[in-house]
């Protein structure tokens, strides 16, 4: 039990944080992928660790508490990082913060990325949940992807994962793919269910701005189906709701007890802290973000401790309205007490249209509803 537990033990029933890392580095870019990442290049690994350190260093004094409940790494491809430095960072960052012994940390990893010893450490070092981006099965699929595995990998990073101690893995899949059919849709969640995972994330395809895929949309190589999302949508639902599986976020399924913590946090409007380059933070109704930039943030921390460079301070109605956006995607719905920037006309034309029903103080889709969350959100937050 870490000193720092002990001294810190009495803020437990006051407050708990949530932290997210980016960690920006991928060994190559896959053409769909709009989150902030590059090849490593030259830079200096060892230094991006410190710098994220320092960051974390000049911001714990400054939160309401330094307890932590979820420690997610995100990217990227945070088990790009060698099994050295990922040390370095876990261990740096327990002698800044409280991580309760409870806390979920989480890894997301590429399953070519890894091997058994590699499993070891991240079992030693206190990881509790890995999320692995298979996205696929189907080898065209994954060619279309641009991923670097196949799912031979995908199977030996979990037996590997298993082995080494870790029960909690997550398997990431990809719907609506360029070229993709039901079967082959299908055929992905079979395999990914045949390896026994707690929890599936089933993401449908986005055309996002600064990407490959988004290129070739506007040029019409790719075009969006909108009935065939609506069956790989129902496909996926009906097929993992089957098995056993919560379907408790439109994109997001698990076994009972493995839904994720900290991506939980975030919809119930939780406070939650980013570090690295592009990562965001809400605390208090400030928000902010890093200079989406890795050369440039190494430089800022450096310099003064932090690479803030957007600042925004949030209304309890602008909260609210995030709030609504984010947990009508959840089965739970929003409470009440959100919704007080929504016209009520609007609350009741969804519920007779049978998108929607009241569940006590809570306000949830149901019916075709889920499947239409964004457009439900759009109608009630204008």
């Amino acid at each position: 039990m870490p000193a720092r537990w002990l001294n810190h033990q009495y803020q437990i029933a006051l407050t708990l944080i949530h932290l997210y890392l980016h960690i920006p580095f991928c060994h190559h870019i896959c053409p769909y992928c709009s989150f902030y990442k590059h090849t490593p290049g030259n830079t200096d690994m060892a230094r991006f660790i410190d710098a994220l350190l320092s960051e974390a260093e000049a911001r714990a004094p400054k939160l309401p508490t330094i307890n932590l409940e979820t420690l997610y790494l995100g990217g990227g491809t945070p088990s790009m990082l060698s099994p050295t430095l990922l040390r370095r960072l876990l261990e740096g960052l327990n002698k800044i913060f409280v991580i309760l012994p409870a806390a979920e940390i989480n890894l997301e990893a590429n399953p070519a990325t890894f091997g058994s010893q590699t499993a070891s450490v991240y079992a030693d070092l206190g990881i509790s949940r890995v999320s692995l981006g298979a996205q696929s099965f189907d080898p065209a699929i994954l060619d279309t992807l641009g991923r670097d595995h196949d799912s031979a990998d995908i199977i030996r990073s979990v037996t590997l994962l298993r082995e080494a101690g870790i029960e909690n893995v997550s398997v990431d899949l990809i719907f609506s793919v360029p070229g993709q059919s039901l079967d082959q849709w299908e055929a992905s969640l079979e395999e990914a269910m045949g390896l026994l995972p707690t929890h599936i994330s089933a993401y449908n395809l986005t055309y996002e701005e600064d990407t490959v895929f988004f290129e070739r949309f506007q040029q019409g190589m790719y075009q969006e189906v909108e009935d065939l999302n609506a069956d790989m949508f129902l496909l996926a639902h009906e097929f993992l709701t089957g098995r056993g599986m919560r379907h408790y976020e439109t994109s997001n399924y698990a076994h009972p007890g493995f839904e994720s913590r900290h991506n939980r946090s975030y919809w119930a409007g939780k406070d939650y802290l980013g570090i690295g380059p592009s990562a965001v933070s809400t605390i208090g109704g400030r928000r902010w973000k890093n200079i989406p930039d890795t050369g440039k943030y190494l430089h800022t921390v450096e310099q003064v401790g932090h690479a803030e460079y957007e600042v925004e301070d949030l209304t309890g109605s602008q909260l609210d309205l995030e709030r609504l956006a984010l947990m009508l995607r959840t089965d739970e719905g929003v409470h009440r007490r959100h919704l007080g920037e929504v016209e009520p006309e609007r609350i009741e034309h969804t519920v007779e249209e049978g998108l929607a029903e009241w569940n006590g103080e809570y306000f949830r889709l149901l019916g075709k509803g889920p499947l239409l969350v964004d457009s439900i959100v759009d109608h009630l937050a204008s």
